[in-house]
Formats: structure tokens, sequence, C-alpha cells
């Protein structure tokens, strides 16, 4: 059978089953086959047409084929540009280190050194890993709770989903989780300002206490707005605490901006929210403007790894480094952030009302356009913070209500029962209102089919 006769959704999909690895995943959740893709819109092969804001996991800050970035692909290609260069350098590759310098806030860039890693963001994450274990000659790695960093063997220790890590045996040791500051669902019942106040006293106390079993760690990793873990923010507070601790005790501190960097959450860096300065971060994601591309960009005095430490043969691929340029300039000159920040509180703002509605709609939250609400079921007991147990059965159901109606989005989070909403930058305001109108009438629906 050739593929011009494959020629609708489900004997694509037949297919897929057929020979893909048993490892796939969202083909299960959000069975399409896509033929066309432009801004926010996917279409299948049957000509029906999709909200995507699933936008590749946050790859597609610009949506599909935004004209520059395809410009900057055929340029790359027409002027007989190389396409692939390990490390060695060229004046695109250049062009693209003064670009997302020229981004970051001054008092980081300048001390700033960069590192290019396999495609992957879970690559990266090791390689910051590799780098501030040889900088400081230590093991110990702190990490958090809800916290998703990728799927190779290292960032599965230092990931809290446990599912995937049950039959995966001798993952990195030195590994320990930190209590990370969920409003919701409080790790230590109380939620609000005191749970994080509780969580830092925490955290300093655990590092200064002579028997806690922790030896001095090589570095924090955290994410700003947790992902996969459920779009869970960091209050602001909590940050500029986590920054004082390491800063105080001279542990690099490790920011995962593979999913929130490039405007996400209202800001270019989901760090600047906080005002704070980390040692290392991570980018991968939007960073190529839709191709593969990952890099560590980290402070000067940890560079002290030898040539050869980290590697990959195609850290050097210049289309993602063009395309990767071309986005970051669209977004800083149409002031994208500033976009995302106005359009995430009207979606915010919306669903907060629509929970008046809808009482398993337990928790609304997010930071700029990275946004999950929690479904629970209210009937069940409280928690001693106030949650109700999560209802997975539901956000599954409302997902594929929402597929149903021509609107893609994912589900994550504790128990598979946050819906989660990734749309691209360029949403418009007419866009978002489509949205959470299916949105609700999915949720309606959903709901009904339950009772």
């Amino acid at each position: 059978m050739t593929v011009q006769e494959l020629i609708n959704n489900q004997s694509l999909l037949a297919q897929q089953e057929k020979r893909e690895s048993n490892a796939r995943s969202y083909p299960r959740r959000i069975p399409i086959a896509i033929s066309e893709a432009e801004g926010i819109f996917v279409t299948d092969m049957e000509g029906k047409r999709y909200y995507d804001c699933l936008a590749g996991a946050g790859t597609l800050a610009l949506g599909h084929n935004h004209p520059a970035v395809i410009e900057a692909i055929e340029k790359v290609i027409h002027n007989k540009r190389p396409l692939h260069t390990l490390d060695i350098t060229t004046p695109i590759k250049e062009e693209f280190i003064n670009e997302v310098f020229a981004s970051l806030p001054g008092n980081f860039s300048d001390r700033a050194k960069i590192q290019f890693c396999g495609p992957t963001g879970g690559d990266a994450i090791e390689a910051a890993l590799k780098l501030v274990k040889t900088a400081t000659g230590r093991s110990s790695i702190l990490t958090f709770q809800g916290g998703y960093h990728g799927a190779t063997h290292g960032t599965m220790a230092i990931s809290g989903n446990l599912a995937p890590k049950e039959r995966v045996h001798g993952l990195m040791p030195d590994t320990h989780f930190m209590p990370y500051p969920y409003t919701y669902r409080c790790p230590f019942g109380v939620g609000g300002e005191e749970g994080h106040r509780i969580s830092s006293t925490y955290i300093e106390n655990l590092l200064d206490d002579p028997e806690s079993g922790v030896l001095p760690p090589a570095a924090m990793i955290l994410e700003v707005v947790q992902g996969e873990g459920g779009s869970i923010p960091a209050p602001i507070e909590w940050l500029k605490e986590m920054r004082r601790i390491t800063s105080e005790r001279g542990i690099p501190l490790i920011i995962d901006e593979i999913q929130t960097g490039l405007g996400r959450t209202g800001k270019l860096f989901a760090f600047e929210h906080a005002g704070i300065i980390p040692d290392v971060i991570v980018l991968s994601k939007a960073i190529g403007g839709s191709l593969p591309l990952s890099v560590v960009i980290y402070d000067k005095e940890l560079d002290q790894w030898n040539p050869g430490a980290h590697i990959g043969t195609f850290r050097g691929n210049q289309m993602a480094m063009a395309a990767g340029s071309a986005s970051l300039k669209v977004i800083k000159e149409q002031k994208l952030s500033e976009h995302a920040e106005k359009m995430g509180e009207k979606m915010l703002s919306s669903l907060q009302n629509l929970q008046q509605n809808y009482k398993e709609l337990g928790d609304v939250r997010g930071r700029g356009l990275m946004i999950g609400v929690e479904i629970i079921d209210p009937t069940l007991t409280q928690s001693s913070s106030g949650s109700y147990p999560a209802k997975p059965e539901l956000a599954s159901l409302i997902q594929r209500e929402c597929f149903n109606r021509g609107l893609i989005l994912e589900v994550g989070g504790r128990n598979g029962s946050v819906v989660r909403l990734l749309p691209p930058l360029i949403i418009t305001n007419e866009q978002v209102e489509e949205v959470l109108r299916i949105f609700e009438e999915s949720v309606a629906a959903a709901i009904g089919k339950l009772k």
C-alpha cells in the first residue's frame, strides 16, 4: 500500500499502530493524521480543521509554518549554506548566539557561555548535570516533586513521575526530591503563602542540617512553571528564596526553561518574573523555531569541563539556528511575550468564571499561555488543604469532547487529571474566545455523560 492510497485518518492510524513502537503516546489520545498546518490550525486527512492548543508541547511558539520561519529555512537552502556542521561555527550560528544573548538579562549574558547539545531538551539537561558535577566535584542533585526534565536515563531520575521509572532500574543515584509549592495540593496540607514558606524553610534546614543525610549538592534544578506536572506556577517569593538559599551556599541553580522559554509565560524567560539570575538555563522546544535544537547557557565560572565532555552529532543543526533566530526576532519585535500575558489573563479569567458553574473544575492556574485546569470529584471528601480527589476519567473525556469539536489540547499533572492549554503565542483575541467556547461546551458534555 502506498502513502497515496492511505487517504483517511483511520487508515494512517492503523498503519501507525501496526508499525510504530508501543511507546508512542499522543496518537492514543489525539487520533488524527495531519495533512496541513498553518498558524494555530491543523487540518486532518479528511479536511477537518482543529485549533491546536498543544502546539508541539510548546515547541511552536509562532504556530505552524510562520512566514518568518519558512523564509529563514528557505534562505539557508537557497544560499547553499551548510545544513550540518557539528560544533564548527558559521555565520548562522554566530547570529543565533548573538540573538539569544541579546535576549537574556545583561547581568547573565555578560558572563555566559553556551553549549550546543543534541536536538532534545533531555540531552541538554544531561549536559547541565554533567556541567555542574564537573565544576563542583559533587554528585547530589536537588530536584522537585512534580518536576519533569526528560525521558533519558538521567533525566528520568530527576523527574517526579513514577510510572516511567517502575520498569527501568538503576537510575542516577544521589537524587533528592524537595517539596514544590503546589498550592491546590500542598505537600504540607496548608496551601497558600504558608505552604511555600514551609517549603523554603524545610529546604534551607535540610541543607544546613549535618545529619540530613544529603551531601552538599552539585545543583538544584527546577521549573518556574511545572509543565508536565500540571501547569503549576511557582510563587515569586519562593523562587527568590530558592535563589537566595542556593547562592548563600554556593549551589548552582539550574532553571529548566525548555517549555517556558521564549515568551510562553509572559516574559521571554520565566525566571525573569522573579527578577533572579540563575547559574544555568536550559533551552529547547521553541528555541529552534519549530526545528530540533537545544542549548545550555551558564555562568563562565562553571566552564570547567574538558573538550568533548558533552558531544552530539546533530548539535550543528543550521536550519534550526536560522529558524530560532527568526522566531526570537518576531517574538521581540511583535511583543508576543506581552501578548501572551494578556491572552493568558483572558483565558484564566474566563476559566475561573467557568468554575462557578462546574464544581468539577477544581483549580485553574497558570502563567501567560501555560494554563492548567485540574479536574476533580467534588462528591468525595476534601483534603486538609481543601482539595478534592482527582477525576482523571473526566479529564480524559473533556479532552475527547474537545477533540470531537475541533480543539486539540493535552492532559497531564497528577493522575492525568489536569487539562492543559499551550496555544501558540500568536493566538488572537477572537481565537481565544472560540477556544473557550469549545472548551465550555466540552466540559458540559463530558460531565453530562458521566452523570
